[in-house]
């Protein structure tokens, strides 16, 4: 004898070797033996074999056209071998029984399930939702096939290309749109970005990197609400110092300024004067929540994506001409020796006498105009309106503050490669379209006006992290446990040596125009300038507060993206500044397996015959083809420029202060970041990008 049953979903039948109360042991055609339920057994027969009758049942099965067996099934629970003898006719054969079993399976939208065998029609309302489900599905999947289709022959639908960068980047893997792209991936054997770039999805690479970052960090957009900056209702006292900011001309959000008092007294007072939002706009205010969401300018060649609207920053930056709100710190010094003797905090009024620029003084504010009163600025050139003597004076100290933290770090800062600063011609700050000219110029680091203000920076945020810290108030802190290698720079809310500045703690407080933890550290700072030793109870945070976490962990996310956006748009614009000027070859320095650096550009790449040159070697490279999309671009090293033991020679000294700052090339579709360490720029914890 023979059973037909039902096992983990799947209908089974074999010969039936013996039978108990509550289970058979059934033997399958493959010679496998199970034990099955009593309740599972659904049919037994004698003939045909059981191969014979799943085959013709299954073949029955699809005759039994659905909508007529639901209309002659009965209202109320019936088993499969009902609705055969209902369906065939009263005397329906074995197979016939189990071909209706199968169907009646088959098909829970007309019948649901109510028991081994047993079944209940679907209610009419019920049924047509179901169908209607079902040729909806089916229409679906044929427009994933029809789109599938259009990909694979090299044309992009509408609906993909408008969800282009959430296909790519964060996708809904149900969505058709998605599922479309990767059917036409398998067929052609293509990945994603390259299927879609040939099937014209992407036209603009600029616009590409851009709408990419704007779809994962700007979701919304990057629009502002309608706000206006509050009043700083204090009554501030006016600062007799006369101050003066060093930006670029681009900036608008002036957040510092430095002053020069007492010269040719013995005793100096360098006042250093940041832009006060925080007397103003409070913790959870509408602006705060703005700036709490964007947590940083982003920067960009040509262009840039304010922390806040620009409404609010002229409220508060310091601007040329005006008395500003500021939060002050006074550092007395010797004249002669240079010791600090002192150093306080001040909330008050400044009066600004300059905005200096120092892309338009480079070239007169030199170490020798600096240095020595006997040379003059170059011919046709304007000297700045601030006392020649000022800027010598806070250039010496600048130099003896950075000396001194290098005898803390254990080695001299290294500045031996330039920095490059671009310009879109005829941009003008507005939103850039990828086909602007673009120009790339060199600029030494630690040029004298970068140095000027990075060391006051420092001296600014290291000597206001120790003062949170001694009055017990929480900041958020930058620190480095030491300058071996891997050791990194972190964030946290306790006052930490950050080793590769040389410094006891350092605390982000001066630019609260474009970074939000500037922002938080300042109202802390206010607290303790208002309150003094009972600071730590009036301080907007305090100490163990989890939203001081939260904020270092969203600011480092955020900060990271959009760093690396910007380094890989700095590598667009020098790929498209390659392609404009019809440069073929350059000169390159080896830098690391594989890789070369170019000696003129801020590029870095591989090229085929430079994985076994030595760190240093100089070479010719012919470059290949540019894809602006990956935003790689290859060479081969077509001459040795110099002598191999002369490059094998090179320094370790030189070679480690190579590797903490170094370019990487990483993966993904913005091919390249940009990672400098702070222990050699100390210009990139100041707050002038």
């Amino acid at each position: 004898m023979y059973a037909l049953f039902e096992e983990a979903g799947k209908f089974m039948a074999g010969r039936v070797l013996s039978e108990a109360e509550s289970s058979a042991q059934v033997e399958l055609s493959s010679g496998k033996r199970v034990k099955v339920k009593s309740g599972n057994l659904l049919l037994k027969f004698e003939a045909p074999s059981p191969e014979q009758m799943l085959a013709q049942a299954q073949s029955i099965a699809q005759t039994i056209e659905l909508d007529l067996a639901w209309e002659f099934s009965s209202e109320e629970e019936f088993g499969f071998a009902d609705l055969a003898r209902d369906y065939f006719n009263d005397k329906a054969s074995l197979e016939q029984q189990a071909g209706a079993l199968f169907r009646l399976y088959e098909a829970p939208h007309y019948f649901r399930r109510a028991g081994k065998g047993r079944f209940k029609k679907a209610p009419a309302e019920i049924l047509q939702q179901a169908l209607a489900a079902i040729e909806k599905k089916k229409l679906l999947q044929a427009q994933i096939a029809g789109w599938a289709d259009e990909l694979a022959a090299g044309t992009c639908p509408a609906p993909i290309r408008e969800q282009l960068y959430k296909i790519l980047f964060k996708p809904d893997k149900n969505a058709p749109e998605y599922k479309a792209v990767v059917d036409a991936s398998r067929a052609t054997h293509l990945a994603p970005l390259d299927l879609l770039q040939k099937a014209g999805a992407i036209s603009s690479p600029y616009q590409f990197h851009w709408k990419r970052f704007l779809f994962e960090n700007f979701p919304k957009g990057t629009a502002f609400p309608a706000l206006s900056a509050p009043p700083v209702k204090d009554d501030l006292p006016l600062s007799t110092a006369q101050a003066f900011s060093i930006d670029d001309s681009q900036t608008t959000e002036i957040d510092d300024a430095l002053s020069v008092q007492g010269l040719g007294s013995g005793t100096v007072t360098v006042g250093i004067h940041i832009a006060a939002p925080g007397l103003a706009v409070q913790p959870a205010s509408p602006i705060d929540n703005v700036a709490r969401n964007r947590l940083s300018t982003v920067y960009m060649p040509g262009y840039k994506i304010t922390m806040l609207p620009d409404e609010v920053v002229q409220g508060y930056t310091l601007m040329e001409g005006r008395d500003c709100p500021a939060v002050s710190l006074y550092v007395t010094l010797d004249e002669a020796t240079l010791e600090i003797k002192s150093s306080e905090t001040k909330i008050e009024r400044v009066h600004i006498a300059a905005n200096l620029r120092h892309d338009q003084l480079d070239g007169v504010v030199t170490h020798e105009w600096l240095t020595d009163p006997s040379v003059q600025p170059p011919a046709g050139t304007t000297p700045p309106n601030v006392p020649r003597e000022s800027l010598a004076f806070l250039f010496r100290l600048a130099n003896h503050l950075k000396a001194g933290r290098e005898v803390v770090r254990g080695k001299p800062e290294n500045f031996n490669r330039p920095d490059y600063n671009f310009r879109l011609v005829g941009n003008d700050g507005a939103e850039p379209q990828g086909t602007e000219e673009v120009r790339i110029s060199v600029r030494q680091r630690g040029a004298p006006l970068d140095l000027i203000v990075a060391e006051a920076m420092i001296l600014a945020n290291s000597t206001w992290g120790n003062w949170l810290g001694e009055h017990g108030v929480p900041g958020i802190y930058r620190s480095q446990a030491s300058m071996a290698p891997g050791v990194k720079v972190r964030m946290g809310t306790k006052a930490l040596p950050h080793a590769g500045l040389g410094v006891k703690s350092y605390a982000w407080s001066t630019s609260p125009l474009r970074r939000y933890t500037d922002l938080v550290n300042q109202w802390q700072i206010i607290a303790c300038a208002r309150h003094g030793k009972t600071a730590a109870l009036a301080a907007p945070f305090k100490p163990k507060d989890a939203e001081l976490f939260s904020i270092i962990s969203s600011f480092d996310a955020a900060y990271s993206a959009y760093n690396g956006y910007q380094a890989g748009m700095e590598r667009f614009w020098t790929l498209k500044y390659l392609e404009q000027q019809g440069i073929t070859e350059l000169t390159a320095t080896a830098f690391r397996e594989g890789l070369v650096r170019a000696d003129e550009l801020p590029l870095v790449l591989g090229v085929l015959g430079a994985q076994d040159l030595p760190r240093n070697a100089r070479v010719r490279v012919k470059l290949g083809s540019i894809d602006e999309i990956t935003l790689d671009v290859h060479g081969t090293v077509i001459e040795r420029l110099d002598a191999a033991p002369a490059a094998e020679g090179a320094s370790a000294d030189a070679q480690e202060s190579e590797e903490d700052d170094g370019d990487d090339v990483a993966s993904g579709p913005i091919a390249i970041a940009v990672d400098v360490s702070e222990s050699e720029a100390p210009a990139g914890d100041s707050p002038n990008p």
